[in-house]
This record gives structure tokens, sequence and C-alpha cells, in this order.
């Protein structure tokens, strides 16, 4: 592993810490153990800010900043790649191959019909029994006046199979929230998913895509480990891990 020093970044977010509050949750990941979320809500931020948040691991969620201060746990591994360093592996290049005939468009988040049953689908398969919606997730998640969100959706003949919702920084984007079709689980379309940002992040000279974070323990997040090399924050530090 190598190290990339974050002491300036430190320094800039110790500047604002009077502003966040500690907040105690149930664990959103489903780990038997209390959440709290170390949180701020903004108005709005500059790109070149939300750059330095991410840098120092914090999240969106609507118009609020975020970073996991969890007693007794740190699963919550905030994770990046480098645009300049990425290499895809073998499979990544087949799954890449096998949803090749998918369409894919960018747009601003928009809230539709179609993209609520989508995604209502996507969470009652993935998460039964949750009182959350879809509606309540374009509400008090996806939309927000904080920062520029973008929407990337992925049709195949005309048929929505997923959907990418990523922030925009200076030189970063942040991959905040994909969402897709379970009847098309087979095809990898969240490996799909970052490949698609990867290439957008490197054609438009983007720095870093941010994943949000890697929890080994739960299968849904420790995925993203398989990206290399990747970047972990541990102790303040980013990791590359080759």
């Amino acid at each position: 592993m190598t190290s990339v020093d974050l002491s300036d970044t430190s320094r800039f977010i110790a500047k604002l810490s009077p502003y966040f509050v500690d907040t105690p949750a149930e664990c959103p990941y489903g780990l038997d153990r209390l959440a709290v979320y170390h949180q701020a809500g903004f108005g709005s931020l500059p790109p070149v800010l939300l750059d330095e948040f991410l840098a120092a691991g914090y999240r969106r969620n609507g118009n609020t900043l975020y970073a996991m201060r969890c007693p007794g746990c740190t699963a919550c591994v905030p994770i990046r790649l480098a645009t300049e360093t990425f290499c895809p592996s073998r499979n990544m290049h087949r799954v890449r191959q096998r949803n090749q005939e998918l369409e894919v468009s960018v747009g601003p988040v928009e809230v539709t019909e179609e993209k609520l049953r989508l995604l209502d689908c996507f969470l009652n398969s993935r998460y039964p029994g949750r009182a959350s919606t879809a509606s309540d997730y374009y509400s008090g998640f996806f939309l927000n006046s904080l920062v520029s969100t973008m929407e990337i959706s992925f049709r195949l003949s005309g048929h929505l199979v997923g959907v990418s919702i990523v922030d925009l920084a200076e030189r970063s984007l942040s991959a905040v929230y994909f969402y897709f079709d379970p009847a098309f689980e087979k095809r990898s379309l969240g490996t799909f998913n970052i490949l698609s940002l990867g290439e957008l992040a490197s054609r438009e000279h983007y720095d870093y895509l941010y994943l949000g974070y890697w929890i080994e323990p739960v299968a849904a997040m420790a995925y993203k480990s398989r990206f290399r090399p990747h970047y972990l924050l541990v102790n303040g530090e980013w990791l590359q891990v080759d």
C-alpha cells in the first residue's frame, strides 16, 4: 500500500467542525450496532469544497453532508478510484462486453413514474419490509440544492434497467446511488455502472471517482474492492491497494 497525505484537507474540515452534530441511528447497513452520523446541513456548496469533503471521507444525503462516527466500529471505509491508474480486470472487460448493447444517457435528476416503479422494485427485492419508498429516496436523498447532480440511465431495447445518481465536484465524481431491475441481475449492472462512471470520469478529465463506503461484512458493499488499484481512507490517509 502507498499513502496520500490529507493534512490540508483535515485542517479545512476542522474549521467547519462547529457546524456538525452527531446523530445516533440504527445501522443503515444492517449491522447489529449503533450508527452515528456526524452531519451538517448546507444550502449550497461550491464544487471545489465538495472535493475537500469527499477527500475527507464525507458523503451526501439530500442537503446534508455526513461521515460515520460509530462507537467501536470502523466497518465503513471510504473508497475511491484514481482515473489515471484504474485498470479493469479481465472479468470486468467481459461485463462491459456483455452490456455493450445498453443505451446510456446522461441528464439532470428527474422523478418519473418509470423510475419510481423501477426503484420500488429494486428496494422490495433488496430490502424487503423497509418503510422507505422510491418517492422517499428521491425527495429525501437524491434531489438536492447543495451540489450539482446528474442521473445516468441504462436502457435495453428501450426498457429502463438501471439508474445511477452521481454528484459532480471540481476534480471528481461521487457515485451516490445505483438501482436496477432485479430481473437483469446476471448482467452485473452494478459493475457495469462503475465501469461506465470510470470511463466518464476519464473522458471528462476528473481525477477521482468516489464509490462511497467499502464495508467488508456487507456483500452489497464489499464488491467495490474488486476495482483495482483503489484507495481506502484509513486513519486520515488514502492508502493505495494494488
